[in-house]
């Protein structure tokens, strides 16, 4: 029985817009700073490879740490008034926006090499502090709003349509403005376009806030000490194998979105509308197998097409190596890759979720953002790493950020970070998530169990809703 439906509980539509203008802006930002902003410090501000790799490991610190810290920190804020995750929100919005186009403005002299990789330090760790901020309560809110299943369902899919188009537009504006012949000419509308985004994302941010629907109810469980809350996290097995997996798609992917601007620019020459093809290949393909995909898990199970999802697009980058050294040729293997990557799109969030779900079922509380941040941990540190290691690859192989020609050296060195390291990544993903235990009859077992859990705490919810005359 589902008291909350019972009591027929609706969030208002106005509301899920909100959550969806938010998730598309988070999106949007965060994937524009977090992939193009390596080529746009190489290629066109002129700061070497060396110095942007070892400033993304320095940046993997700061990364890490600050999404445990806010992690938990959010799952504690109580505020009669605004709720636990609205203020973050709100009053972050205009800072969030700010920082996202000094991202792209630099404030020294960018002749200068050493003041530059210090502005690209500082821009770097402001901007992922309010991402980090902003985008783990992104990250809880369904659960935040509602407590039926039914409702939750109808939010997410108001923030997955729109996180789909901010992220697609991350990609497509950038490549197709930054990349071309002109390899040290910075377009002046991808500059206007920056501002244009960064504010009016700010206003999207801000503005959603006060249509967001908060329950009190997520107030009322006390949570887990920060020691205790790590501790109970690292005795999760599923927990333990998914983050081992999910540490190598994100390099994986990472290598994707900072390789693909170097793959356009230098290997296949591409520039204006036509840079942006590879991208839209890709992302056309996962977003025509995400209801295949989401029908076969619904029959199969989550961890066995995440796993096909993951093999898949592994193999497709190594078909990757071989055939895409030109558009025509590469067509093949990139629409591969998107089909792969469709899968790994749809059920990686649900995987997540279905391990907070079993830590519920050990510790009693829903604690959403404290795993977001234990993610983090793990997840981050492969972002800074990926982005070193290809920034290794090529320099390695040859690369200058001043010359328009690369030497075939570079293209190879360009295709080896782009296509292999990710294929050895994406495989090695898929081979532990075979050992990932929350799947089949047992694990059945365990969500009636959590069904239950869910039951009490809805009936308790709208026993005291009652008792305080608000039902």
């Amino acid at each position: 029985m589902n008291y909350l439906d019972d009591n027929k509980e609706r969030v208002p539509l106005k509301s899920k817009f909100a959550f969806g203008g938010i998730s598309g802006t988070i999106a949007l930002l965060s994937g524009m700073a977090f992939s193009a902003i390596t080529f746009y410090y190489n290629v066109k501000l002129g700061l070497s490879a060396e110095l942007l790799g070892i400033g993304w490991l320095i940046f993997a610190i700061w990364n890490a740490l600050s999404n445990l810290l806010f992690g938990f920190l959010e799952d504690r804020t109580k505020s009669a008034k605004y709720g636990r995750r609205i203020p973050y929100i709100r009053f972050g919005a205009p800072i969030f926006g700010l920082l996202f186009i000094l991202c792209w403005f630099p404030f020294v002299d960018i002749t200068n090499e050493l003041a530059l990789f210090v502005n690209f330090l500082v821009v770097l760790f402001l901007f992922n502090t309010l991402f980090t901020i902003i985008g783990l309560i992104g990250y809880s809110l369904p659960a935040e709003m509602c407590v039926s299943s039914k409702e939750r369902a109808k939010i997410i899919v108001f923030g997955t349509i729109s996180a789909s188009l901010g992220f697609i537009i991350s990609f497509v504006l950038p490549v197709m403005l930054l990349t071309g012949d002109k390899s040290k000419y910075i377009n002046p509308f991808f500059l206007v376009s920056i501002v244009i985004i960064g504010i009016l994302g700010a206003l999207i941010v801000f503005i959603s806030s006060f249509f967001l629907k908060e329950n009190i109810y997520t107030q009322m469980e006390e949570p887990l000490g920060f020691i205790d809350g790590i501790k109970e996290a690292l005795k999760s097995k599923p927990f333990i194998k998914f983050e081992i997996s999910n540490f190598s798609y994100i390099f994986a992917q990472t290598i994707l979105t900072t390789g693909v601007f170097y793959y356009v620019a230098y290997v296949l020459i591409l520039g204006g509308i036509m840079a942006m093809v590879p991208v839209l290949i890709v992302f056309v393909m996962i977003f025509i197998f995400i209801p295949i995909f989401s029908k076969f898990a619904g029959k199969y199970g989550l961890k066995k097409v995440y796993i096909v999802g993951l093999a898949l697009a592994g193999f497709s980058f190594l078909f990757a190596f071989f055939l895409g050294w030109n558009l025509i040729t590469a067509i093949f293997p990139l629409m591969l890759i998107g089909i792969g990557l469709s899968s790994v799109t749809l059920l990686r969030q649900a995987i997540a979720a279905d391990i907070i779900d079993y830590d519920e079922t050990r510790t009693g509380k829903r604690r959403e953002t404290s795993y977001a941040g234990m993610n983090a941990v793990i997840e981050k540190p492969a972002i800074s790493i990926a982005n070193w290691l290809f920034l290794f690859i090529i320099v390695f192989y040859g690369f200058q950020q001043t010359s328009n020609n690369q030497s075939f050296e570079v293209k190879l060195g360009i295709m080896i970070g782009l296509t292999i390291v990710p294929a050895i990544f994406l495989i090695i993903s898929a081979i532990v998530m075979l050992f990932y235990p929350l799947d089949g009859p047992e694990w059945d077992k365990k969500k009636k169990e959590i069904i239950k859990i869910h039951e009490e705490k809805e009936k308790a919810y709208v026993q005291r809703l009652k008792e305080q005359r608000k039902m």
